[in-house]
């Protein structure tokens, strides 16, 4: 069998995909990209999968999160290091839940492209190919802004390169300090809407004082104040991808350099389509969105063709579903995964199968509905008796209105005050942070059953 390529995609059916009119602006883009550094290490890609192998065996816990679609209009500082913040917050409540380490994964510094539900879209007669993602096209319904333009992934890798900058600084340089973290937490649960949640928090208080007590304290602990953050994308843009692909000398295998995991869409997971045929080659965790059309026969020949190896922490299975429906598919595909012995994570993607269309016009996604597909996720897993190992959300530090519901109570007719997102509507600061706690509630909850269960 002839060794992988990584432009070995090329000869495959490609789908979700742009059709670039100017080939030599192409190739030109691809030579330059080629030419830079990649933005991600080895040694971070192979320490991320460590720590999912922990998952997959639940010792450790994945929470990723962030951006739908990244754009470069609302590029920021502020926008980083608030998304980066709520995320703290969320895996701090999440490990005294679940009483090990959080992995934390952003949905940053590369999620650019968007695959589309249709090529097209019509607005007022006028129909015009679909917006793809900034690193793409532009999201302006004019011809011309249509056009996919290769030089846009120059801007993506600036910005990305800017963005990983910033998030090491955010994780090694104190801002990550725990008891700096709790603060902010208690302050989201001195709103009487959030009382629920405040024995909680006192809690974590109180392990933190005990902490301190016996003398171990953020000042003294490295442990305390950095974290380790890694960030992960869609790998949708092959050439963008290839171009950033290298060869580790360690290993003498091939690392994507353009995130620390990527992730094949619902929509681009045709085991014998391009992106499959890309991302099996590459050392990179992944992962494979799983949704309600995902059979079981081709999950296992896709668990083969990315795992073949049946590595623990190479393959996050992230399904996602719709509230209502998880013990429809759920059941069947955890099966197939059992009857071939495969090790993966299973993560819980609650957003992409909960969007509805308010009667206002607006894209939105209810909360009470992306947390009833959360616990019906770990319902399954329980009664199966696997382990549900993460989380996957569209969220963003910002206080945006795009979700209904939660504590602060957004409604369908608040969600034209501060609807920003160029694609998908996100979790806004406050919604991730009531869900890390009832998501934390579940896993205590198994924990505590899992330990009498043991004692009887």
């Amino acid at each position: 069998m002839a060794e992988w390529q990584k432009s070995d995609w090329r000869a495959k059916p490609r789908v979700q995909m742009p059709d670039y009119t100017d080939q030599d602006a192409l190739t030109a883009t691809e030579a330059k990209l080629a030419s830079y550094p990649p933005l991600v290490f080895a040694g971070e890609a192979r320490s991320l999968k460590a720590k999912l192998a922990a998952a997959s065996r639940g010792e450790a816990f994945l929470l990723q999160g962030g951006d739908c679609a990244e754009a470069f209009n609302q590029f920021s500082a502020d926008h980083i290091r608030d998304t980066f913040k709520v995320m703290l917050q969320m895996a701090m409540v999440l490990t005294f839940g679940a009483r090990v380490p959080v992995i934390k994964v952003g949905r940053m510094a590369g999620q650019f492209a968007k695959p589309r539900s249709a090529p097209t879209e019509t607005v007022n007669g006028v129909e015009l190919p679909s917006y793809r993602g900034d690193i793409i096209n532009d999201l302006d319904f004019t011809p011309e802004s249509r056009i996919p333009n290769p030089e846009k992934m120059l801007q993506a890798y600036t910005q990305a390169a800017a963005t990983l900058n910033l998030l090491r600084a955010f994780s090694t340089g104190g801002y990550a300090d725990m008891r700096q973290i709790h603060g902010w937490t208690l302050g989201f649960t001195e709103s009487e809407k959030a009382a629920q949640f405040r024995e909680m928090a006192n809690r974590i208080s109180d392990a933190l004082d005990f902490m301190e007590a016996a003398g171990i304290d953020s000042e003294h602990e490295h442990s305390l104040h950095t974290v380790d953050f890694y960030t992960s994308h869609e790998g949708l843009l092959l050439e963008y991808e290839e171009a950033l692909t290298r060869l580790d000398s360690t290993s003498g295998k091939w690392l994507a350099g353009s995130g620390h995991m990527l992730w094949i869409g619902d929509r681009t997971r045709q085991p014998d389509g391009a992106h499959v045929e890309f991302l099996q080659g590459v050392l990179n965790p992944i992962g494979l969105k799983c949704g309600p059309t995902t059979t079981a026969e081709d999950l296992k020949v896709l668990m083969q063709k990315l795992n073949p190896k049946n590595e623990a922490g190479r393959l996050t299975l992230i399904a996602r579903f719709g509230a209502g429906t998880v013990g429809d598919h759920l059941p069947r595909l955890i099966k197939a995964v059992q009857e071939e012995g495969a090790n993966v994570v299973w993560s819980c993607d609650p957003m992409h199968g909960n969007t509805i269309k308010s009667a206002t016009g607006y894209k939105t996604r209810p909360f009470d509905s992306v947390l009833r597909e959360v616990q019906e996720f770990f319902g399954v897993h329980k009664a199966e008796g696997t382990i549900p190992g993460g989380v996957h959300f569209e969220m963003t530090g910002q206080d945006v209105t795009e979700c209904t519901g939660g504590v602060r109570d957004v409604t369908e007719e608040d969600l034209s005050d501060r609807y920003h997102t160029a694609c998908d509507p996100r979790l806004n600061a406050s919604q991730s942070l009531e869900l890390a706690f009832l998501v934390a509630e579940e896993l205590s909850s198994l924990r505590a059953e899992a330990l009498n269960a043991k004692a009887s």
